[in-house]
């Protein structure tokens, strides 16, 4: 069919409005390299002192964050997961998963101040800034141990369902919490310093990465292949869009609305909040094969992403990273 020349501009207008309205701008701008050698897992903002702190093996790399220089490092802490803070004590903290551990360390000299026992296995860790506690979510022993920032000590375990793998809070007293082998979210009641409720993130598996809007009272969970969007009030599913193989980080920048969901496949998969009920997938942005977690600076909308260059590996092994390719990724945008 043949349009008239008028109707047919009107097309491509649209045509091209409607890429436009999918685009967030943001793009690969560079990547970080890091020459030390071993793994790593989760990747921290720090609290506005123009860092960031990247979990490697056995310590904590801390890097420059508008340029990649190296800052200093937190030795000592091996299997390390994740890095909170709670920046009125000028402390900064990482769980050392192989260690049952948490180093705490200063955060202008980065000296360390002490080691904390923990449960078994603590992955993911944050500061509360309700209770004012440091929560590490322990995946063997299957709880949450809450630690006293100024006493450097543990005050409370908790105990959840499953194998917890990331937490949130709403800032009014709850913390949820990704449960990875039941494909539930445990709703912790800090006041009654138990697990008071779990909910299902079915037909979702594999819960991942975690963010929470506090504002719209929604919660975002990475799974295998989906972002489930769930009410923080009463569990129901408000819902599910699809995102790329590979999730183990959320972030979330509540300035511009956006979710952002760091798959290993080499895509940062993001979501538009347009309202507490309507969400939009926007136009992923390439990034590297492997760059599976993330920390978004909200302030300067900037996504961080650990990866590097993985080996060929044979069905079912879990591939190696080349040596000296450890890099952070730095998205921004236009």
């Amino acid at each position: 069919m043949q349009y008239p020349k008028q109707i047919f501009c009107a097309l491509i207008l649209l045509t091209q409005f409607a890429f436009a309205q999918n685009s967030t701008g943001f793009y690969l701008s560079g990547n970080y390299a890091i020459a030390s050698s071993g793994g790593w897992d989760y990747i921290s903002v720090g609290p506005g002192n123009n860092r960031i702190y990247v979990s490697h093996g056995t310590q904590v790399n801390i890097l420059n964050e508008d340029n990649g220089d190296s800052v200093s490092m937190i030795p000592g802490t091996t299997g390390v997961h994740g890095i909170a803070f709670a920046a009125s004590l000028n402390k900064g903290f990482t769980s050392n998963g192989r260690l049952n551990t948490v180093t705490v360390f200063n955060l202008q000299t980065n000296a360390i101040i002490t080691q904390i026992e923990t449960g078994q296995n603590p992955d993911a860790i944050m500061f509360d800034d309700y209770s004012k506690r440091i929560i590490t979510c322990n995946g063997r022993s299957k709880d949450l141990s809450l630690i006293d920032p100024q006493t450097d000590k543990v005050v409370a375990t908790i105990p959840v369902t499953g194998k917890p793998e990331t937490a949130v809070s709403d800032g009014a007293g709850k913390i949820y919490v990704n449960i990875e082998d039941k494909n539930q979210i445990d709703v912790i009641d800090l006041a009654a310093g138990k697990d008071v409720a779990s909910w299902s993130l079915a037909p979702a598996e594999g819960p991942t990465g975690l963010a929470i809007d506090r504002k719209t009272k929604r919660l975002f969970a990475g799974c295998e292949k989906l972002l489930v969007v769930m009410n923080a009030e009463n569990g129901q599913i408000v819902d599910k869009l699809p995102i790329s193989d590979g999730c183990d980080g959320v972030g979330f920048d509540s300035k511009l609305q956006y979710v952002f969901a760091s798959c290993g496949s080499g895509k940062l998969c993001v979501i538009n909040e347009v309202n507490a009920s309507k969400f939009l997938a926007m136009d992923p942005v390439d990034t590297k094969r492997s760059a599976r977690t993330i920390a978004v600076d909200e302030n300067k909308h900037v996504v961080f992403l650990p990866a590097a260059q993985l080996e060929a590996a044979a069905p079912g092994e879990r591939p190696k990273m080349v040596p000296g390719t450890f890099q952070v990724l730095v998205v921004k945008k236009k």
